[in-house]
């Protein structure tokens, strides 16, 4: 009776469970997102915030498609709910490509997340295409594209910091067992 038990939790791969761990995950980067977070004294208003940091953990754990919807819904929540209406669609789009390139790159070659030399080329390729849509979505917010150059130091810290601070945590929780499981 309990391989039956067990074979039945082993394999919880639904549309439910799959819908749970991306609305869990979009929460983690939310919460990340609102309430860890330092404004910048200089550029458009931006924050250096750990939302990045757990939106790159979600890509590499969880793949292209979760880490794109929690990055993009985590973080579009937050400029929603947190008085940065107007960035919401620059940052919905921006946060989408980077969780998808991160998951993408770490889930290639058949790894899933598993090879640090992926993950971390991953999370650096997606950072020059979170820059450029942020840089284009003030561009026509401020009607200039000189303005929005003051904003890119305080992009790359905060893709920097969220770097540092996700491959350690990713490398962490890929020994846990949840992650040791073949589904």
């Amino acid at each position: 009776m309990q391989n039956i038990q067990r074979s039945s939790y082993i394999r919880p791969r639904t549309k439910t469970f799959d819908l749970v761990i991306t609305a869990i995950l979009a929460a983690l980067v939310f919460v990340a997102t609102m309430f860890i977070n330092l404004k910048l004294p200089f550029g458009q208003g931006g924050l250096i915030h750990l939302g990045t940091s757990m939106l790159f953990i979600s890509a590499i754990l969880f793949g292209p498609k979760k880490g794109a919807l929690a990055g993009a819904i985590g973080m579009g929540l937050f400029d929603i709910v947190g008085g940065w209406l107007i960035w919401a669609p620059t940052t919905i789009i921006s946060r989408a490509l980077q969780g998808f390139i991160v998951g993408k790159i770490a889930w290639s070659r058949g790894y899933k997340g598993d090879h640090i030399g992926l993950n971390i080329l991953g999370a650096v390729i997606s950072m020059p295409v979170m820059i450029a849509v942020y840089y284009i979505g003030q561009a026509i917010m401020f009607n200039s594209w000189i303005a929005p150059l003051a904003s890119i130091p305080g992009d790359i810290i905060q893709n920097v910091v969220g770097l540092i601070i996700a491959i350690p945590v990713c490398v962490v929780l890929k020994k846990t067992p949840y992650f040791n499981r073949n589904f």
